[in-house]
């Protein structure tokens, strides 16, 4: 057991005060977006106390030097690496339109942009790596969403119901309409969002206009107009605004789970929550960002059908355990709330990741050596290590898939 640091990630859309909130630390000037608690090369956690040949010794080194700590399984199938990263993340403002590449579209990108010579820190560059990202977010607070796409009909109802003149929204949603092919007819809106026009620029300003009318209406009407006011907010003259409002808008109560899929088009709108991936940088954006936009690399990626994206709800898992169930091999998450009972600490035979959200947890490995993690503290646990977790507090583990 080995107690851990994560680093803290400073974008524009993150919060001043939630992540400091939750480690008990002072906030500063910048909003910090996420707390990253993983082997990932941008950031890998330190161990406490354990200093290296430059200083503290992250947890991508620990590894390289230990790899039998990852488990006999995950490094069957993902080498000598941590296959997951796992994050807190606190979202002030809407993130980027994104989707994420299949196993098979992501081998394909990463090599052909090899081949084009494009450097792997360009801002033009999407496949950084050949691997998927699979996602899976829980909720600590109420948290929004948009993501998959929702069905064209109940789209184009919402649009028209806001009463936009006809001639300046069918050029922009038509298709919607008229199209054969509800994947063909989605597919064609987003992509024509994507670029600025005079018909584009006309019907966002007066979708925006018209949303900001009927932002007291119940419903999903009101719902809809109110999120169209959010975006413009932060994105103003965006027209993928227009496309980020043909997606599913989907709350999430505390404790509640989402998973994105790759290929699912998506965008965190606020909250704060655990998130946790495959260990992978391949983002697909598109829209309501001022960053690179790769057209085709969407059109080959994203899954352009109507869906209805399940919430995930944990699922008891032993003692003191709740599992976030998923397909994915990469990674696996479970809600530990052990309570004064000894339980055992799940995902033996893996590595895992623990952190304490709330009050204490204690680890007791089978060498008689306790650990204790106060809110907001992490630790990591080696594949190798059989140990029980008690204490009146709530954590969240992660771990390998497999």
């Amino acid at each position: 057991m080995q107690p851990l640091t994560g680093v803290v990630k400073n974008y524009a859309w993150g919060s001043r005060t939630a992540i400091p909130g939750l480690l008990g630390r002072e906030g500063g000037d910048e909003p910090q977006a996420e707390y990253w608690l993983g082997a990932h090369a941008a950031g890998p956690a330190s161990l406490d106390g354990v200093t290296g040949a430059d200083g503290p010794l992250t947890l991508d080194v620990w590894l390289g030097e230990h790899p039998d700590a990852l488990g006999t399984a995950c490094r069957a199938e993902f080498g000598d690496q941590l296959p997951f990263l796992f994050k807190v993340l606190a979202a002030d403002g809407p993130l980027s339109l994104q989707a994420h590449p299949s196993a098979e579209d992501a081998v394909a990108g990463f090599a052909r942009e090899n081949a084009a010579g494009v450097p792997l820190d360009s801002p033009e560059r999407s496949f950084k790596d050949p691997w998927p990202k699979p996602e899976l977010v829980v909720a600590l607070t109420p948290f929004e969403v948009l993501s998959g796409f929702r069905d064209p009909k109940q789209t184009l109802a919402l649009y028209e119901a806001l009463d936009v003149p006809s001639e300046i929204l069918n050029p922009v949603i038509g298709p919607l309409r008229y199209r054969d092919g509800e994947q063909a007819a989605l597919a064609e809106v987003f992509l024509d969002c994507l670029s600025p026009s005079d018909a584009r620029g006309e019907a966002l300003t007066e979708v925006v206009a018209a949303a900001a009318r009927h932002l007291q209406d119940g419903g999903e009407l009101g719902r809809f107009a109110r999120l169209a006011v959010l975006l413009d907010e932060h994105h103003p003259g965006d027209p993928s605004l227009l496309a980020a409002l043909m997606l599913n808008h989907i709350d999430l109560e505390p404790g509640q789970g989402l998973r994105t899929t790759p290929g699912t088009l998506h965008a965190y709108l606020g909250g704060l929550g655990i998130e946790i991936m495959a260990n992978s940088d391949n983002v697909l954006r598109g829209g309501l960002t001022t960053k690179h936009i790769d057209a085709p690399a969407l059109v080959s990626c994203v899954d352009f059908a109507a869906v209805d994206t399940p919430v995930i709800e944990p699922q008891p898992a032993g003692d003191g355990a709740w599992t976030y169930p998923t397909p994915d091999p990469q990674f696996a998450l479970w809600r530990v709330e052990p309570g004064s009972a000894r339980a055992i600490l799940p995902g033996a035979g893996r590595a895992r990741i623990l952190w304490s959200q709330a009050d204490s947890l204690i680890l007791d490995g089978e060498d008689g050596e306790a650990l204790v993690l106060r809110a907001g503290q992490a630790c990591f646990v080696g594949a190798e290590e059989n140990v029980t977790v008690r204490g009146d507090g709530r954590g969240f583990l992660a771990a390998s898939g497999i």
